[in-house]
C-alpha cells in the first residue's frame, strides 16, 4: 500500500516546487521588465523603436538571459518557501512518521532539479546564444554607442596562425585603419619576413588591407632583401572584424563558435580568451547549482522554526545571493590569471556541496 502513497507524495511535491519556480520567475520577470522598461521608454520614443523589435527583439533575448543568470536564486527560493510550508504545517514530520525516509523525501526534490538543471543547460547552449545576437544588436543600435576608448586600441598584438605575429601600434575605428603595422613571418624561432607599413586601411572589396609606405625585410641566413613601396595590398587571416569585436560577444556564440573562437583565441594569445572560457564553463557550471541549492534549501527548511516562513526566506535570500556573488568572485579568479577557469568557476559548487552535504546529514537528526 505505500507504493501508490509515495508516488502521489511525488507527484505533489513535484508540482508544488516546480510550481512555485516558475510563479517565482514569473513575478521576477514582470517586475524586472517594468523596471527595465521604465527606465529605458524614453530612448525608445527618442528613436521611434518599432514595438515589434522591442518584444521581438529586446526582450525575446532579455528574459531567457534573465532566467538563466538568476536561476539558483529562484531555485534556491522556491525551495526555501515550498518546504518551509510543509514544515509549518507539519507535513513533513508525518511523511517522516509514515516510514518516509529524509533521503527518500529528497528524491522528487531532486527530480524537479534535475528538470530545472535541464532547462539551464538547454537555454544556455541553444536558446540563448542566438537569442542574446538579437538583443545586443538591439542595444547597440538603439540603446548603447559604440564608444571604445583610444587606450583600448592601442598596442594589438595578434598571433594569426603559428609562426605568424601582426603587431598594431594604434586602430582608428572611424577610418578602419591600422597605424604602424607590422606582420612577421617566422621560421624555427628566426624571422624570415618582416613587412612594416606606415598605416594599413580595410577595403571592404577584396577582404584584405590596403598598405601605404610600407617596407619588406627578407631573411636568407645572413643575408636580407630589402624592398620598399608607396602602396600595396595584402590578404591575411585578420579581419575589420577583429578590431570592432564586442567584449560580451561570446554570449551570443553557439556551443561550436563558441569553442572555434576560443582555439583562435588561444593561438593568438588574445587577452579576450579568458572571458570566452568563463562563458564555456559558466554554461555547464551553472545548471549543477540547481542540485546542489535544492539540497541546501531543503536541509535547512525541513525543521519547523520558531522564526516560521520569513526566518527561512531570509536565511534563503542571503545564502543564494552569496552563491551567486561568489560565482561572480571566481570570474575575478579567472580575469586576474590566478586560477584556470575550469577550477575557478566549479569552486563555488564544490564549496556549497560540501555545505549541503554537512546539513542533509544534520537535517534528519
Amino acid at each position: 500500500m505505500k507504493t501508490p502513497s509515495v508516488k502521489i507524495l511525488d507527484r505533489y511535491i513535484i508540482r508544488k516546487f516546480l510550481g512555485t519556480f516558475l510563479f517565482t520567475i514569473l513575478i521576477a520577470i514582470v517586475i524586472v521588465v517594468i523596471f527595465d522598461l521604465s527606465e529605458k521608454i524614453d530612448k525608445f520614443v527618442d528613436k521611434q523603436v518599432p514595438v515589434k523589435e522591442i518584444v521581438f527583439e529586446y526582450y525575446a533575448g532579455f528574459i531567457p538571459w534573465l532566467v538563466n543568470s538568476f536561476s539558483p536564486l529562484f531555485v534556491f527560493i522556491s525551495a526555501i518557501f515550498f518546504t518551509s510550508k510543509l514544515a509549518q504545517n507539519s507535513e513533513i514530520v508525518a511523511m517522516l512518521s509514515g516510514g518516509i525516509s529524509f533521503r527518500r523525501l529528497m528524491a522528487p526534490y531532486l527530480f524537479s532539479a534535475g528538470v530545472i538543471a535541464l532547462l539551464s543547460l538547454v537555454l544556455g547552449l541553444y536558446i540563448i546564444p542566438p537569442a542574446n545576437q538579437h538583443r545586443l544588436d538591439f542595444e547597440n543600435k538603439y540603446i548603447k554607442t559604440q564608444q571604445i576608448a583610444a587606450d583600448n586600441m592601442r598596442n594589438i598584438h595578434y598571433q594569426l596562425s603559428p609562426g605568424e605575429f601582426v603587431y598594431v601600434e594604434q586602430f582608428s575605428r572611424w577610418a578602419n585603419t591600422a597605424y604602424r603595422f607590422t606582420l612577421e613571418r617566422m621560421e624555427n624561432n628566426r624571422i624570415v619576413t618582416k613587412l612594416s607599413a606606415e598605416s594599413a586601411a580595410w577595403d571592404s572589396t577584396m577582404g584584405g588591407w590596403k598598405l601605404k609606405n610600407y617596407f619588406v625585410r627578407d631573411f636568407y641566413g645572413e643575408s636580407e632583401v630589402v624592398s620598399t613601396g608607396r602602396a600595396a595590398d595584402t590578404v591575411i587571416s585578420l579581419t575589420i572584424d577583429d578590431f570592432y569585436r564586442r567584449k560580451n560577444i561570446v554570449e551570443s556564440l553557439s556551443e561550436r563558435d563558441l569553442n572555434e573562437l576560443i582555439k583562435t583565441q588561444k593561438m593568438r594569445g588574445d587577452a579576450m580568451v579568458q572571458r570566452s572560457l568563463i562563458e564555456k564553463n559558466n554554461r555547464i557550471a551553472m545548471p549543477f547549482s540547481a542540485f546542489v541549492l535544492t539540497i541546501m534549501a531543503v536541509s535547512l527548511s525541513s525543521r519547523k522554526k520558531r522564526g516560521g516562513l520569513g526566518l527561512n526566506i531570509g536565511i534563503g535570500l542571503a545564502l543564494s545571493f552569496s552563491y551567486i556573488l561568489f560565482m561572480r568572485f571566481s570570474q575575478m579568479f579567472v580575469q586576474t590569471g590566478m586560477m584556470p577557469p575550469a577550477i575557478a568557476l566549479w569552486i563555488p559548487n564544490i564549496v556549497y556541496a560540501i555545505i549541503a552535504g554537512i546539513l542533509y546529514k544534520i537535517a534528519p537528526k
